[in-house]
């Protein structure tokens, strides 16, 4: 299977974020974005994409009714009386139930993937698009700082691989061509997320590459990267 393929990659990585993509097939596919880094950059932008699309959506509380006919299908106790819900003629063994239900799930997973491709694919999402993206990775190729540009921010997340010196700070820089040293964009997160101001030079420079420093707390002491830990290449989206 080509894994380096756009389609099927986008596809595996949507399902993934969806948490359609179960058992073997999604434990095959954590250790292959962890040998390959644009399977964790397509995942990284379907997860930025759809819990996006989850901030757009208001919520709805479902009418008494509706949880009421799903506990009566389900043969679940009534919550309003605490005693089983009424058996029609029509109650349909709890097997073939299950069945329906399973069916029911898989048709309505295609259904989620195929819209959220839909959506992602041909409708504006109205949250900060990305530029620029790259992934920061260790010498054994483990994914430490997910890095997407924006029009005005530079957001970061650290990943579960990164394993910080309680007495030390990272610091990302920029290495531009013709620019004789590297430009701080700030310090990076130790956990979690966060979005740094974008430099006013940043989209004025041809970068070469970005960097990150290993310093003391609160950065470089004197404006230049003190220690070089790792390098890595902005996409171009």
């Amino acid at each position: 299977m080509n894994y380096h393929d756009p389609q099927l990659k986008d596809a595996l990585a949507a399902e993934y974020v969806l948490g359609t993509l179960r058992g073997q097939a999604r434990r095959r596919f954590q250790k292959l974005m962890m040998q390959i880094p644009s399977l964790r950059e397509s995942t990284w932008l379907w997860e930025q994409h759809l819990h996006g699309m989850n901030q757009l959506l208001p919520p709805v509380k479902p009418d008494d009714h509706v949880w009421q006919n799903i506990r009566h299908t389900l043969g679940f106790v009534d919550n309003l009386s605490h005693t089983p819900a009424p058996e029609t003629p029509n109650v349909v063994p709890l097997t073939t139930r299950h069945r329906v239900w399973k069916g029911l799930a898989s048709i309505a997973t295609a259904a989620a993937i195929i819209m959220a491709v839909i959506l992602v694919s041909n409708q504006p999402v109205p949250v900060a698009a990305p530029q620029q993206v790259a992934v920061v990775q260790s010498a054994q190729a483990k994914a430490l700082w997910l890095i997407e540009v924006t029009a005005n921010t530079i957001e970061v997340r650290s990943t579960s691989n990164l394993k910080p010196l309680p007495n030390k700070d990272y610091e990302l820089w920029m290495v531009a061509k013709g620019v004789e040293n590297p430009i701080s964009l700030g310090l990076l997160p130790k956990s979690g997320k966060l979005s740094l101001a974008k430099n006013s030079q940043f989209d004025d420079v041809d970068i070469v590459a970005l960097a990150v420093s290993l310093e003391p707390l609160n950065g470089s002491p004197n404006g230049m990267p003190t220690e070089v830990l790792y390098t890595a290449e902005l996409a171009i989206l």
